[in-house]
């Protein structure tokens, strides 16, 4: 998924349970913890693998449920205890769906059901094999795949629900309040 996803995705998560749990949209400092855990995975183990080549893929160590599940804990109990328990939620939501995203992406584009990163490193990721190509020539090279694929019939598929998801989402997070913009006034 690309972060817009991510982000969108892990929005839509969080609004949805939010309002279902406490019957409250998400106020700013959830929707900012929210969108950050949502991309978090990839802010660690990209660089590491693509730019230091520490690590075997670019879904390792923070896609790991292995790894992960301990810290999540860690973050609703801290949540918790510091009377922050929606912070440490929109966390936990957050950083769950970017994992779930990470399933459903490949399944939606390619067809492909590739569960093996959540247990990482009993199994071994995608490997980028050979010295690290690069953040931005990796990010380039994908760019460019994503285009070749937009280009296709299942593309513009793709991307004409991607569009109108992205709206609905959009819509969701007005009617929310918009929380994470500054209040003026």
């Amino acid at each position: 998924m690309w972060p817009w996803e991510h982000v969108a995705f892990g929005y839509l998560a969080y609004s949805v349970a939010s309002r279902i749990l406490s019957r409250q949209p998400p106020g700013r400092l959830e929707a900012l913890a929210v969108t950050v855990a949502a991309v978090l995975p990839d802010l660690i183990d990209k660089p590491l693998a693509w730019g230091l080549g520490v690590l075997p893929g670019g879904r390792s160590l923070a896609h790991s449920l292995l790894i992960s599940s301990p810290l999540l804990v860690a973050t609703v109990v801290l949540g918790t205890y510091f009377g922050r328990a929606r912070l440490g939620a929109a966390v936990v939501v957050g950083y769950l769906s970017h994992l779930a995203g990470d399933v459903i992406y490949p399944l939606v584009t390619d067809g492909e059901l590739r569960l093996g990163f959540l247990v990482w490193p009993l199994v071994s990721p995608e490997s980028s094999s050979g010295p690290p190509v690069g953040l931005l020539s990796r990010f380039l090279e994908l760019v460019g795949e994503f285009a070749v694929f937009l280009a296709t019939p299942r593309g513009l598929w793709y991307l004409a629900i991607e569009l109108a998801v992205l709206f609905v989402i959009s819509l969701l997070w007005l009617a929310d309040g918009a929380p994470g913009l500054p209040r003026t006034g």
